[in-house]
């Protein structure tokens, strides 16, 4: 399945471990995604681009059509969905650089934690945009920790920030 690539920016896909917990709990796949508006998709009544495959997912699961977001930047809005706090509470949550450091605590509690302990195996695909590594940003060179793991996700395959943030070093 070919995706546009406005869908990488971020796809957040959880999926359960447990067979017992499968016959009660839904799947639930979270796609968040950069300047896509509610007229952009085909289900929501586009007609210059076709997204079938979004249309199915509509088809068959629930549709949701009453959205806000915390921030109409991607770093506090990710922040926000992915710790459930209010991105301004906390200082450097704005547009981060491509090397900046993690904004989310490791210790804090996160959606990745919280659906793990519900049984759910969680995954972040996509653009990620919170910063990676200790204060001073990630190792380029080395492990790039802390990071979605850290935070509960049990995989990780992400770009660090926007396609046009260079990592510096």
């Amino acid at each position: 399945m070919k995706m546009p690539p406005f869908f990488l920016c971020c796809i957040l896909s959880l999926t359960l471990t447990q067979a017992k917990v499968q016959a009660q709990t839904p799947n639930i796949i979270f796609i968040y995604t950069d300047d896509v508006g509610y007229g952009d998709l085909s289900c929501y009544g586009a007609t210059q681009i076709r997204t079938p495959n979004v249309d199915r997912l509509a088809t068959e699961g629930l549709r949701f059509t009453n959205g806000h977001c915390e921030a109409a930047t991607c770093t506090p809005s990710r922040f926000s969905v992915i710790t459930g706090e209010y991105a301004w509470r906390q200082k450097g949550t704005g547009i981060a650089r491509g090397n900046a450091g993690l904004i989310i605590q490791i210790q804090r509690k996160t959606i990745a934690n919280i659906l793990q302990s519900a049984g759910y195996t969680t995954g972040i695909v996509g653009k990620w945009h919170l910063g990676l590594g200790g204060a001073d940003g990630p190792d380029w060179n080395g492990d790039v920790k802390p990071g979605p793991l850290e935070l509960g996700f049990n995989y990780s395959y992400i770009i660090p920030a926007t396609l046009d943030r260079v990592p510096i070093r």
